[in-house]
């Protein structure tokens, strides 16, 4: 089984413009984690290709920017989702993700 040591966390109400290095598209952010995120709704004619994309994040009372390697991607139709890893961000997100995780150390529930 996965085990994260930080969590994703479902995350609605936050867009994100992306670029590839040639060219810019917006996407939804699907889920957080203090070192990665997935976008979701984004033009599947983004260069899958490419090492490393900056993305700007909006939503949520948070303005994040950020670098981004992507690890993954699932292309239906039109769209994709990326799942990666964060390369660079500001300290602020690490202070919104925070927000949003569980109280407890033990996130599976376990007594």
């Amino acid at each position: 089984m996965n085990r994260r040591q930080h969590p994703r966390m479902p995350l609605a109400g936050m867009m994100a413009d992306i670029s590839d290095g040639r060219g810019f598209f917006t996407g939804t952010v699907h889920d957080i984690s203090r070192f990665g995120l997935a976008l979701d709704d984004i033009s599947a004619k983004m260069d899958s290709h490419a090492k490393q994309l900056t993305i700007i994040i909006d939503g949520q009372g948070g303005h994040f920017k950020m670098r981004i390697t992507p690890k993954w991607e699932t292309v239906a139709g039109h769209q994709k989702i990326i799942g990666s890893q964060i390369e660079q961000s500001p300290f602020s997100w690490t202070e919104f993700v925070q927000r949003f995780e569980p109280d407890n150390d033990d996130i599976w529930g376990n007594t």
